[in-house]
Parts: C-alpha cells; sequence; structure tokens
C-alpha cells in the first residue's frame, strides 16, 4: 500500500511539474471538446515557443497580448486566453463563469461560419457546373467569408471590448452619485467613496489603455498582421507541397527521357545542340517563371488580406478608444470634482483664519480691560480706595470708561484689519 501511494505522489507530482491543464478545442464545426495536455504537446500542436505560452499562464499577471506566430495566434485578453490555430480555438480558462457566455457566443458563430462555408462552396460548385462552358464573372456582391482565424479573433475582441465597455458604463452610473454627495456635503463617508471610485477609474484606464496600444500596434505594422493569415499560409503551404511531388515527379519522367532520346545536331556548320540542352534551358525558364509568378501572387493576396484584417481591427480599436474616451471624461470630471473641493475646502479655511484673527484682537483688547483691573487690585492706599472721600460714581466711572476704551480699541482694530484686506 505505501509502494502504491508513493508511486501515486510521484505521478502526482511528474504531473503538476510537467504543467498539465485542461484545454477546451473547439474545431472549425464548432464540436467542443476537453483536452488535458502539457505545455510541450501544446508546444507541438500549435508551433508555439514557451515563451508565447507563459503569456497565458493564469498564476502570471501579463497585460493584454495580441501575438501573430506562425501557425497560431496567441490571445491574452482580460478573461480571454485562447490559441487560435487555422481550424482550432484552444481555450485555457474554459471552466471559469465570465468565460462561459464568450464559449457559447465563439461556438454559435463558428457554427454559423461552417454553414456559411459549406453553403459557397456548394453554391461556388454549382456556378462551376452551370457555368462550364462560357465565360462567367465573380458576382461582386457575394459576400465574402471571413477565415475561421478572423471569426475567432473577432470574437474575442468583441467579448474583451464589451466587457470593458460595460465596466466603464458601470462605474459611471456609480460615479456620478457619489461625485454629486461629495459636492453638497463633505464627510469621511463620501469622500471614501469617491476614492474608491478613483481607484477603479485608474486600473479600467489602464487595462483599456492596454488593449487600445496592442491594436494600434498591430495596425501599424503589416508584417505582423500578415503573420494572422493561417488560413492562407496553411493553403500556400499545401500548394508549395503539391508543386514540389509534381516537379519531383516532372523531373523524374526528364530524366527517363534524357537517357532515351537520342541527340538532335544541325548541318549548317554550327555547333551540335543536343535535345537535352533545349529541354534544361526551358525547364529553368520555367521554374524562374513560376517562381516569380507564386511570389507575386502571394505578395498581393497578402496586401490584400491585410487591408481585409485592418477593417475588422480598426472597428474595434474605435470601440475601445471610445471606451477610454468615456473613461477620460469621466477622471475629468472627478478632477474637476477634487479641484471644487480644494476651493471650498480653502474657503473654509479663510473663514477659519479669519475668525481666528477677530478673536485674537478681543482677546488683546480685553487684556487691556484686565490690566485696569489688575491696577485697581492692587494692595496700595489711593484716594478711590478711602471710603469716607470715594463713593459708587467713582467706581462705575472707572468701570465704564475701561469698557468704552476696550470696545473703542476692538472697533479699531477690526477697522484696520479690514482695510489692510485681512478681513473680508
Amino acid at each position: 500500500m505505501r509502494g502504491g501511494e508513493e508511486r501515486q505522489t510521484a505521478t502526482g507530482i511528474r504531473k503538476k511539474g510537467s504543467g498539465v491543464r485542461q484545454w477546451l478545442v473547439l474545431d472549425g464545426k464548432g464540436e467542443t471538446e476537453v483536452v488535458e495536455a502539457g505545455k510541450h504537446a501544446i508546444m507541438r500542436r500549435t508551433g508555439l515557443p514557451a515563451r508565447d505560452l507563459r503569456i497565458l499562464d493564469p498564476l502570471l499577471s501579463y497585460p493584454s497580448t495580441l501575438l501573430g506566430r506562425e501557425r497560431a495566434i496567441v490571445i491574452n485578453l482580460e478573461h480571454i486566453k485562447a490559441i487560435i490555430t487555422a481550424q482550432q480555438v484552444l481555450l485555457l480558462n474554459s471552466r471559469d463563469p465570465s468565460v462561459t457566455p464568450f464559449v457559447h457566443e465563439l461556438q454559435a458563430r463558428i457554427l454559423r461560419h461552417h454553414q456559411a462555408s459549406t453553403s459557397s462552396k456548394h453554391h461556388a460548385h454549382h456556378d462551376s457546373d452551370r457555368d462550364h462552358d462560357r465565360d462567367h464573372d465573380p458576382d461582386p456582391d457575394a459576400i465574402k467569408i471571413l477565415p475561421f482565424e478572423f471569426v475567432a479573433l473577432e470574437a474575442c475582441l468583441e467579448a474583451a471590448c464589451s466587457v470593458l465597455e460595460n465596466e466603464a458604463k458601470t462605474l459611471e452610473q456609480e460615479a456620478h452619485p457619489a461625485l454629486d454627495k461629495l459636492t453638497s456635503k463633505i464627510s469621511t463617508l463620501n469622500l471614501e467613496r469617491v476614492r474608491q471610485i478613483k481607484s477603479r477609474l485608474v486600473a479600467i484606464t489602464g487595462r483599456v489603455q492596454k488593449v487600445r496600444d496592442e491594436l494600434e500596434h498591430l495596425l501599424d505594422d503589416d508584417e505582423d498582421m500578415a503573420e494572422m493569415y493561417l488560413t492562407d499560409k496553411l493553403a500556400e503551404q499545401q500548394l508549395e507541397q503539391s508543386s514540389s511531388g509534381s516537379s519531383i515527379n516532372d523531373q523524374d519522367e526528364e530524366d527517363l527521357g534524357d537517357r532515351t532520346a537520342p541527340e538532335i545536331s544541325f548541318d549548317a556548320g554550327g555547333p551540335a545542340v543536343g535535345f537535352e540542352d533545349h529541354r534544361n534551358a526551358y525547364n529553368v525558364l520555367g521554374r524562374d517563371s513560376h517562381g516569380t509568378r507564386g511570389s507575386t501572387y502571394s505578395a498581393v493576396t497578402k496586401q490584400l488580406d491585410v487591408e481585409e484584417l485592418e477593417m475588422l481591427l480598426e472597428a474595434y480599436f474605435v470601440q475601445i478608444d471610445g471606451t477610454l474616451n468615456k473613461l477620460s471624461t469621466l477622471r475629468e470630471y472627478v478632477d474637476d470634482t477634487e479641484d471644487y473641493i480644494n476651493i471650498m475646502l480653502d474657503d473654509k479655511q479663510n473663514h477659519l483664519l479669519q475668525m481666528g484673527v477677530m478673536l485674537t484682537t478681543a482677546t488683546l483688547v480685553v487684556s487691556a480691560f484686565v490690566v485696569v483691573a489688575g491696577v485697581f487690585g492692587m494692595n496700595i492706599h489711593i484716594e478711590l480706595f478711602d471710603p469716607d472721600k470715594a463713593g459708587m460714581p467713582e467706581f462705575l466711572w472707572t468701570v465704564g470708561g475701561s469698557t468704552a476704551g476696550t470696545i473703542f480699541l476692538y472697533v479699531v482694530a477690526i477697522a484696520w484689519c479690514k482695510h489692510k484686506r485681512l478681513l473680508e
């Protein structure tokens, strides 16, 4: 039993160390399959290097990324971590509740794409049979079907942009009432709510900015966009393999003909030219011409396809740019509210300072009255304290005079402060 437990533990450790994860695979017909595969298996299946797979590692925090490689497209957009090939889509975190709606939408899109492709092939075959004996121009109004990788890429971009746009709308709906409450009443609770909203605003703005930068980088680089044409590259590769196979067969037939065909010479006194020399010259010219045609056709096709992908990316670039502008407007509103709050606090601070000046002035003038009271409180012999000579009128005149002098000094001090614009 203990040996079995040790073997099971060792197997679990090797499985964990090899990075085996569950991948949801969607093929070109919309059928799904859950596959447990390690890093090396995914590398062999998609042709991606290890550094590109690290971008999809959920344990590592990588920013939003769109990479076009030879055989696959790596997508790390918000909650979507996927690898797109010419015939399949591999999703890493398919069990995430936030990814489940995207999986259903992607599957529906792939099904529609498969039905449209099947229908297009059927109509193309029917038209070719009908117009076999006469010239037939292609219908300019026919709907062009996007390649499989573009359908999946569009679904990923739409899901990521929609999530960011919904978060921006939710934040905007929460921000305006909180900012209005803060302007009407400055309290600790309102300040804390605005602080949390501002933190969320900064985080969402950074995420939106990163997605926008990725799309802008792709739109500025035609070579990166050309790398995403996986279906065209796969078809071109198959064409090259078939042409190379046919060229090998032709070369074998030529070698067989060269061994059996006699040489042909001319009797005009010139040099004898063999049939083999004519054949080799023709073959060289034919291979060169075919290579030039293939390269020119490939370049023109890629240029047209880049324009098509550019139109697709521009649509979502405009959408994400609008979301960024909305967040920028909200950020400006938050900054304006902060400026207004600072102005209000400065105004209250000025009122407090003015009150402090008035109280300090009152304390100063009252201290003069205290000085008078202190003088009369001294234990000295003067006529005012003599009960035979002093009376109540003298006492009242002394107190009244001191009070009037104190009030006069206070009024003079306040008038001087207003004259110097220290008080309103």
